[in-house]
C-alpha cells in the first residue's frame, strides 16, 4: 500500500533541504549517505536554490517595472486628458463631434440629462 502525501510548499521543501544538511554538517560532516558527502548532496541540491534567487530577483524587477509602467501610463493619461479636452473646445470638433465619440467618449447630445422621474409606490391590492 502506497502512502500518498500533501505536495509540500516551495517554501517547505527550502526548509526541509536547509534543515537535511544543517543537522548532517552538524552532527556527521565526514560521513557519506548513499554515497555522498554532505557537500555533493549540497551540490546536487544548489539549483533548487539558485532558481529560487532566480525568482527573488525576477520578482523585483517585475516590481520595478510595474511601478515604471504605472508611471507612464499616469503620464500618458494627462496626455489625453489634454488631447481630449483641446477636441471639447475645437469649434469645428466639440463634445458632439464624431472625433470626440470616436475616441471613445459619448457626445453631449446623445447623453441622458440625469433626471429622472420617481415612481410612485402603488397601493396594496384589495383582498
Amino acid at each position: 500500500m502506497e502512502v500518498r502525501t500533501m505536495p509540500e510548499s516551495p517554501r517547505a521543501i527550502e526548509a526541509k533541504l536547509n534543515t537535511v544538511i544543517g543537522g548532517w554538517r552538524k552532527l556527521r560532516p565526514t560521513k557519506k549517505f548513499s554515497g555522498m558527502t554532505v557537500e555533493e548532496f549540497a551540490a546536487s541540491v544548489q539549483p533548487s536554490f539558485a532558481h529560487r534567487a532566480s525568482l527573488i530577483e525576477l520578482e523585483t524587477e517585475l516590481t520595478a517595472v510595474t511601478s515604471q509602467r504605472d508611471d507612464a501610463d499616469a503620464t500618458s493619461l494627462e496626455q489625453v486628458n489634454l488631447i481630449v479636452n483641446s477636441v471639447k473646445g475645437d469649434k469645428d470638433e466639440g463634445e458632439d463631434g464624431e472625433l470626440y465619440e470616436a475616441m471613445g467618449y459619448i457626445r453631449k447630445s446623445e447623453r441622458k440629462s440625469g433626471l429622472t422621474k420617481k415612481k410612485q409606490a402603488s397601493p396594496p391590492a384589495a383582498k
